[in-house]
């Protein structure tokens, strides 16, 4: 690999064009994401209240089904950056195929379990007598396509290994663009309902994950990489990932006991807590797009036996943390009177919403370090650290948000306690990166 620049302003400099180049595609393709589920909705929300309220129920099971299972992602850029680092590019593609065969067996997996459940998942989620049959429907059939979302993880963090972050932004937008117009004309066109919503996220899942594949065989033929199942690589991809598990359902079970404490508080804060948490998820996107490319740098610059660039990179992606962080923050102050009115005209949302606005956007500066250390974290491959680290979080989080209802200070209270679950985040990871253990060297960790 090139080596960065010795004086410290070109270090700066080159590190800022690695994280430029792959932090910009990477926020695109993290945007378009969630574009699929708005699609769905404006198209559905006009066969019908029962019709949006069935697809909300299937899509939320569906998208905490397919988050859980991000580690694919995650897991496999580190071990496949460790390795393009080491010059060892068929060994690269070799540890993605096996990450690749993971995510086609835990697919599987998924759709013997949901196909006979789908009414019980349905019913737990607490979908209306109304809603019911159609997000039953619609969850059935878009079963079908989890296996191919999980190759699309799977097969993004490969490219992600590879320094390639722009094909993943090529093919969400791609996707995007065919499941609405598939979803539209299936459900009009064909008269096929939510069913036909379902099919086309399912084909536009498949076309996805068959480019991706393309791609990724592609690039095992020019290097002489097996193209077959090996239950070693397997077994050692689901091992890699299975801390990232851990640390993936902890910040779950974060975000579930938030919203279930909200919701004690009242229907105006519930409102509230779901506006802020959206607008939250969308700062999370431009955050995790500088982690994204700290697991690709830092696998990279470890795999190449170049423990100085590692932390020289650590050090710069945590200033680029803080600086978007503070522009983010200050974003969220100066656009909050314009920002409220976009979801709601009820006066007593606002008002609960503003005052918890204001905490959000003073702990930008936070979690654009958290992003950046656990990015950097995960690119070492210290999924176990991170792992613990989450346990202590959640550990932290859970009373001082369950006491929220008891002391008082409503919503903006609740938003203090994910405040200070991202400080314990922050704190943990910190020191982590300032013991130096996260910096191990070779191809493989």
């Amino acid at each position: 690999m090139t080596q960065a620049p010795a004086r410290p302003t070109a270090s700066r400099r080159w590190h800022d064009r690695e994280i430029i180049a792959l932090a910009l595609p990477a926020f695109g393709a993290l945007v378009a994401e969630p574009l699929f589920v708005m699609a769905d909705s404006a198209i559905v929300g006009h066969l019908g209240t029962a019709q949006l309220a069935g697809l909300g129920v299937a899509s939320a099971l569906l998208t905490t089904a397919v988050s859980v299972f991000v580690f694919l992602a995650y897991a496999t850029t580190a071990a496949v950056a460790r390795r393009v680092g080491a010059g060892d590019l068929k060994a690269a593609i070799q540890q993605g195929m096996d990450g690749i065969w993971l995510a086609l067996l835990l697919g599987a997996a998924v759709i013997v379990v949901v196909l006979p459940t789908a009414p019980a998942l349905v019913e737990l989620f607490g979908a209306s007598p109304t809603a019911a049959p159609y997000a039953t429907t619609y969850l059935r059939i878009s079963a079908l396509g989890i296996p191919a979302m999980l190759i699309v993880l799977a097969a993004t963090g490969v490219l992600r290994g590879l320094q390639d972050t722009r094909t993943p932004l090529a093919v969400a937008v791609a996707g995007f663009v065919t499941n609405a117009a598939l979803n539209a004309g299936l459900v009009y066109g064909a008269g096929l309902g939510i069913a036909g919503s379902a099919w086309g996220t399912v084909i536009a899942q498949c076309g996805m994950a068959a480019v991706y594949l393309t791609v990724v065989v592609r690039g095992a033929r020019r290097h002489g990489a097996s193209l077959r199942p090996d239950a070693a690589g397997i077994k050692a991809s689901a091992q890699a990932g299975a801390p990232l598990l851990v640390r993936t359902l902890s910040l779950r079970a974060i975000l579930m006991i938030a919203t279930a404490v909200a919701a004690r508080l009242g229907d105006a804060d519930v409102a509230a807590h779901q506006i802020i948490l959206s607008l939250w998820s969308l700062l999370a996107f431009a955050l995790d797009a500088i982690a994204i490319a700290g697991q690709a740098i830092i696998g990279r610059y470890l795999g190449a036996e170049d423990a100085d660039g590692a932390r020289q990179a650590c050090r710069r992606m945590v200033q680029w943390g803080i600086a978007v962080g503070v522009v983010l923050g200050l974003l969220v102050i100066v656009t909050r009177p314009v920002f409220l009115p976009l979801f709601t005209d009820d006066s007593a949302v606002t008002s609960t919403a503003l005052p918890a606005l204001l905490v959000v956007a003073l702990a930008q500066p936070i979690c654009g370090v958290v992003y950046v250390l656990d990015g950097v974290l995960m690119g070492a491959g210290d999924g176990p650290y991170l792992a613990w680290a989450m346990l202590i979080t959640l550990a932290v989080f859970t009373p001082a948000a369950l006491a929220v209802p008891w002391i008082g200070g409503g919503l903006t209270a609740l938003w203090g306690a994910m405040t200070l679950m991202m400080a314990v985040r922050l704190l943990t990871l910190w020191l982590r990166s300032r013991s130096g253990r996260w910096v191990v060297t070779g191809a493989t960790r």
